[in-house]
């Protein structure tokens, strides 16, 4: 047997039980941490440690639902009447438009009807019969736009500010500017759909250019007890107490500091150490959050977990106020996944072919889980703390595809509620066919804009240097949507 003071490290790791997951889980983290601006905290450099809002904030965490493949704007929150006026007459007479994958069809009204609810008097399709019930804490844009009917582009514009990949997510924007309040769990955490990532895969939360330690964690829903990949060793793997025994955590923290001591300068090896100290809380952590058994039954009927197909977006609803009540400072849920024509219903809401069969399918899930989500943290009291974001990455157009719609860059509507916001508004607004914003254009770097104004953040000064230009998550726009602030 090899003697402590030769042991190798493969033998060492493999011994330590959770070496393996522990370094997967901070090279998921980050490797390089040494760009991060870390504080101190206890007894290392942690470069996710709470700072300071540079402004007062009305947001301290942030919660973004984005729905993947196109959510059709005016089957849901954008009522056209003009377009119902004109049901099943020519959009284009002349024949000369060209949509994103298909001539235009004759004009199709929603398919569901529109009602308007609460004091407010706001629209809302029957398409969502229990956020209708919430629609006066909600706050409309209804007039956004992408530069791209493109998916991935579209998605990593949503998410970035840009179509190409590479640049810093919004979650991770986020967590640069403010670190988080949480010391056991990631900053920023991604509930991907059990079905699958989405469009872009995990280039939508990553930290680009950032330090990498700001990218999003995504946990795994599925598995309350395992809920991220490499977190905890192969159990063939464990011949001896883990890395996660207190004695152990004890012996590593001090040959970890002793080597940390002679290298005062070094911040990335401080941010390294951070990052290995935060997998081992995770081990004891993650699973806590994720386990709901101690939910009780009212709260789990909130949000249908029992019911088979509704149940997943439930509980990824769910396990994000469970994350924000614990301090992460950003979740973001995907309800929806890679786009494929290859099964019965769509995987997300692409709805080419039959916009009623998808949006349908899709609807329910949503409404139920957007709406427990709202009214459970008004119950909690942290819904004027929690800025709520829903959005997908363009809408669909007036005329109609066959049975379904096809993309469109140049129109769709985002909402916001919580932290900050005027409830039971409407921001800017599309033509009377829903075909174009008109009233108002918007972008994502309003929408981004406005949720860093709401955490005390001024979107022009958040920066980073690379390649010698100062970037943004706003690039070189934006504009604080004023009209829908509280």
């Amino acid at each position: 047997m090899d003697s402590p003071r030769h042991l190798p490290r493969r033998t060492f790791l493999q011994q330590s039980g959770d070496g393996l997951g522990s370094l997967a889980l901070a090279s998921l983290l980050g490797n390089s941490a040494a760009q991060a601006a870390p504080h101190r905290q206890g007894s290392v450099l942690n470069p996710l440690s709470p700072k300071p809002a540079p402004h007062r904030a009305k947001a301290n965490a942030v919660i973004q639902i984005f729905c993947p493949g196109g959510l059709s704007h005016l089957d849901s929150w954008d009522h056209k009447p003009e377009l119902a006026k004109r049901q099943g007459t020519p959009f284009d007479t002349e024949g000369k438009v060209q949509f994103f994958a298909s001539k235009p069809g004759n004009c199709q009204q929603s398919y569901w009807p529109f009602r308007q609810h609460g004091q407010s008097g706001l629209w809302m399709s029957d398409l969502f019969p229990q956020l209708a019930q919430r629609i006066d804490d909600i706050a409309f844009i209804h007039s956004m736009q992408s530069k791209s009917a493109l998916h991935g582009p579209a998605m990593f514009m949503a998410n970035s500010g840009f179509t190409l990949p590479g640049f810093p997510s919004m979650g991770a924007w986020v967590t640069y500017g403010l670190g988080t309040e949480s010391e056991n769990l990631p900053a920023f955490v991604v509930l991907p759909d059990p079905r699958g990532l989405p469009p872009g895969g995990v280039l939508n939360w990553g930290a680009g250019f950032l330090p990498a330690v700001h990218q999003g964690t995504a946990i795994n829903t599925d598995h309350p007890q395992n809920p991220i990949p490499d977190l905890f060793p192969d159990a063939t793997l464990i011949t001896t107490p883990s890395a996660g025994h207190p004695a152990n955590r004890t012996l590593l923290q001090t040959l970890n500091r002793t080597h940390a001591d002679a290298r005062a300068a070094n911040t990335e090896l401080e941010a390294r150490i951070a990052a290995y100290e935060l997998a081992a809380k995770l081990q004891l952590s993650a699973p806590e959050v994720t386990d709901i058994n101690g939910e009780s039954e009212q709260t789990k009927k909130l949000y249908a977990l029992d019911h088979s197909e509704i149940g997943p977006f439930g509980r990824q609803c769910l396990l994000a106020r469970r994350f924000v009540e614990r301090g992460v400072r950003f979740v973001q849920i995907f309800c929806g996944a890679e786009n494929t024509a290859a099964r019965k219903i769509r995987p997300n809401w692409d709805s080419h072919e039959d916009l009623v069969r998808d949006h349908g399918y899709w609807g329910a899930i949503l409404d139920t889980g957007a709406a427990a989500l709202l009214t459970d943290l008004r119950a909690r009291g942290l819904l004027d703390s929690t800025l709520v974001i829903c959005t997908t990455e363009f809408g669909r157009q007036p005329a109609a595809q066959g049975k379904g719609r096809d993309h469109n860059a140049s129109a769709f509507t985002a909402w916001m509620a919580g932290g900050g916001i005027r409830g039971g508004c409407a921001y800017g607004s599309t033509d009377p066919l829903g075909a174009r914003a008109a009233e108002k254009p918007t972008y994502c770097y309003d929408l981004h804009a406005t949720a860093l104004h709401l955490l005390g953040i001024d979107h022009e000064q958040l920066g980073f240097y690379h390649n010698g230009i100062k970037r943004r998550l706003t690039d070189v726009h934006g504009h604080v949507l004023h009209p829908i602030l509280a």
